[in-house]
């Protein structure tokens, strides 16, 4: 799954430290979802897509198979 974790976080212009503060999950975590090694839960991907004011679809997408 690819995702724009990464460029909408340097949108809003936020380390990872503070967003993942943000969503109550750790840095590692972001750094992981970021590096695609990670696919964060539904709950999660739904509280990214609403902090960054994107539909999860629009914040992450299947790969091509």
């Amino acid at each position: 799954m690819k995702n724009l974790v990464k460029v909408e976080r340097a949108r809003l212009d936020l380390t990872q430290a503070q967003l993942a503060e943000r969503l109550g999950v750790s840095r590692q975590t972001i750094h992981a979802i970021e590096k695609q090694k990670f696919n964060p839960s539904v709950t999660l991907a739904l509280k990214m897509a609403k902090l960054f004011k994107l539909s999860v679809e629009e914040l992450f997408t299947l790969d091509e198979e």
